[in-house]
């Protein structure tokens, strides 16, 4: 059987839209959206389905919308007879893969994301912070600029995203700071259109807030591993609440998560909204993105695929 990891995007991969098409032609999505609407109390599927942009883009919002969509590609996998050994998501998709290894119930999973978008929102005054994406220089030249610039305030990588290309969060003075003396370097720094500062000390307080929240949860033994953004090692029950209550002020190691899931399976798939972690994975592991799946289409091409690669290894 091939070994495939489903990875599950983060926030900053919505888009007006997504998930429709899955609902309309697979009841399991549509069962999906239609429960998602009613334990959050409104219509969630008419956001993502219809928008508008601006309310997809509230970050209480966005959360539990790409939780949604995630599960309900994964629920479409499953139908097909398409399951992972392992699997992994970026921040917020973390969440779709615990729902998706039986760890969290969907309905707590949606409640949670919500608060946990709300608690972020709150965490640190608009303007206070911002986050900037480093590509062209080694994550030693990175963590050295942000050293250089912590008299400014508060700075530091959040997502080591894959080789070359990072992301760092803080204050603003502090991040701009820093940014300049990376293109002094020879970086390339994009300032990112988000309105949190996320995986970093700012997120302290926050996540006291969280780890609240995340107390009277029940979470169960997964049933395939799921690798940890603070670890990049599979996360056992013990340590979950733990572990997502530091994502919230911790780096994100993908890149040091794709290179221990890329030892132990054949191929990734992405699993909701964008191709965003396709674009990563493929800078360190290419030949092993074996496609992804948000609509129709793309779930298509992926089962084609997968029917392709598992008949040559049956040969």
């Amino acid at each position: 059987m091939l070994r495939l990891a489903f990875v599950f995007p983060g926030q900053g991969s919505q888009y007006v839209g997504m998930g429709k098409e899955l609902a309309e032609h697979f009841a399991e999505a549509g069962k999906t959206f239609e429960e998602a609407d009613e334990v959050l109390g409104y219509r969630l599927s008419r956001v993502c389905f219809e928008g508008p942009l601006e309310e997809l883009d509230r970050t209480e919002v966005t959360q539990p919308a790409i939780l949604a969509t995630s599960v309900a590609a994964f629920r479409v996998l499953e139908s097909q007879g398409i399951r992972p050994h392992m699997a992994a998501g970026l921040s917020l998709g973390e969440y779709s893969a615990l729902v998706a290894a039986g760890a969290l119930d969907f309905a707590s999973a949606l409640r949670l994301v919500a608060k946990r978008g709300r608690i972020m929102q709150e965490a640190v005054p608009e303007g206070r912070g911002m986050m900037a994406a480093v590509m062209g220089l080694d994550a030693e030249a990175v963590e050295e600029a942000c050293r250089e610039s912590s008299q400014h305030g508060v700075v530091s990588i959040a997502n080591y995203n894959c080789p070359g290309q990072v992301a760092i969060s803080g204050e603003k003075e502090a991040v701009e700071d820093a940014s300049e003396r990376l293109r002094q370097r020879g970086g390339k720094v994009v300032p990112l259109a988000v309105s949190v500062p996320s995986h970093c000390l700012l997120m302290k307080d926050a996540a006291a807030i969280f780890r609240e929240e995340l107390k009277p949860i029940d979470l169960k033994r997964t049933a395939f591993p799921v690798i940890a953004n603070v670890t990049a090692r599979e996360m056992t029950v013990d340590e979950a609440k733990d572990v997502l209550t530091r994502q919230l002020y911790s780096p994100v190691l993908w890149e040091q998560s794709v290179a221990y899931m890329a030892k132990q399976v054949d191929y990734f798939v992405e699993v909701g909204p964008g191709k965003v972690l396709s674009a990563l994975i493929k800078k360190q592991a290419r030949k092993q993105v074996l496609g992804n799946v948000e609509d129709v289409s793309s779930l298509n091409k992926l089962l084609a695929r997968w029917k392709e690669e598992a008949n040559g290894q049956q040969e």
